[in-house]
């Protein structure tokens, strides 16, 4: 019968290893992703209630790049609008992918880790004193006759006691396992209500989707009339003549074009120099050195390279992003770039710094 506990025990031990390591992986593959995720807890403390994980989602990184073309091609595009809506969407799938996130962290990882570092573990701790107390007995018990009686009695007491809080243990957590099939229905239904709420979303944007291609369906076709360059020829000597220059038609075709505002060279002095640079909205700095990462979850960059800010762990570290990756860095090895207006000279990152891509 302990025997038989013992190896339920270090079967059960063995699987929450392993279910910690593959949820979170399922939850998010990219492992600065799932650094984060690990960090909900503390993000939790710093800022309260958990509402958003702290890293992008792939459904909201896909459903940036559709509004943005799909603004740029304009209302008057059938491809422009649908990018748009299929975008909003998307948004609205990252959403539900961070309420996923952060439902499984808080109801079956969380909850999972407390089993290995308490129950588990205190298992363990007797498991382990009462083989120390078995090992001590088997050899008082041979030396009988030339140790004192009284010191192998003393020695079968300890080993029985040891013996009874351990199986006693053992027995209480098997018999109670039925926690932990809560712990997994609540995995399950984070993922029905996940599954749930994108199908609604889905299922809404595909009858958007099918109603916009009936309508445009239903449009009359237009047809192609190629301009001849004999008759615009025409009409140019015709505007000369009129007294009209060449230059104010090209002007009022031209005024049918956006405006492209010049673009803001802000660090001449960089190495990096060549690159345009542009005003972000967001907070970030320059790298001062070189940084290898070390462990997982962090960013390495170059000197010189600019990273967009987008937390401050604590004193000792930033999080941040560059060329698409993200990962936490530590704060001594940049410099925080700042709008040059009237704020005094204090670091602060709600400000918003003239930056460079």
């Amino acid at each position: 019968m302990e025997h038989q506990s013992e190896t339920k025990i270090d079967v059960t031990n063995k699987s929450v290893f392993e279910l910690l390591t593959k949820t979170t992986e399922y939850l998010q593959p990219n492992p600065a992703s799932r650094a984060k995720l690990g960090m909900l807890n503390t993000m939790s403390k710093i800022r309260g209630q958990v509402k958003t994980t702290g890293y992008p989602q792939t459904e909201g990184l896909l459903g940036d790049c559709m509004l943005k073309y799909g603004r740029e091609l304009g209302d008057d595009s059938a491809f422009g609008c649908a990018l748009v809506e299929v975008g909003e969407a998307m948004k609205q799938m990252a959403e539900v992918k961070d309420s996923l996130d952060i439902s499984v962290k808080q109801n079956f990882i969380d909850p999972l880790q407390t089993l290995q570092d308490k129950d588990l573990k205190e298992i363990g701790h007797h498991l382990k004193k009462l083989e120390g107390r078995r090992l001590d007995f088997d050899y008082k018990k041979k030396r009988q006759g030339k140790i004192p009686d009284e010191e192998i009695k003393q020695a079968v007491e300890k080993f029985e006691e040891s013996k009874e809080l351990a199986e006693r243990s053992m027995f209480n957590f098997l018999e109670n396992d039925v926690e932990q099939v809560s712990q997994l229905a609540a995995l399950i239904e984070a993922g029905l209500e996940y599954h749930r709420l994108s199908s609604e979303i889905l299922e809404d944007l595909n009858s958007k989707l099918q109603n916009r291609i009936a309508i445009a369906n239903s449009q009359p076709k237009k047809e192609f009339k190629p301009k001849s360059i004999k008759s615009s020829l025409e009409n140019l000597d015709s505007s000369q003549q009129n007294g009209l220059s060449y230059s104010s038609s090209l002007k009022s075709t031209a005024d049918h074009v956006s405006y492209v505002p010049p673009m803001t060279h802000t660090w001449s002095e960089s190495p990096r120099d060549s690159h345009t640079e542009l005003h972000m909205d967001q907070p970030c700095c320059r790298s001062l050195y070189d940084f290898e990462p070390e462990n997982e979850g962090e960013l390495g960059f170059k000197e010189g390279d600019i990273i967009i800010l987008t937390n401050q762990i604590d004193e000792n570290w930033y999080e941040g992003m560059i060329n698409g990756e993200s990962g936490f860095f530590p704060i001594n090895y940049v410099d925080v770039l700042l709008y040059r207006s009237s704020y005094d000279g204090r670091s602060d990152l709600s400000r918003r710094p003239v930056c460079g891509t």
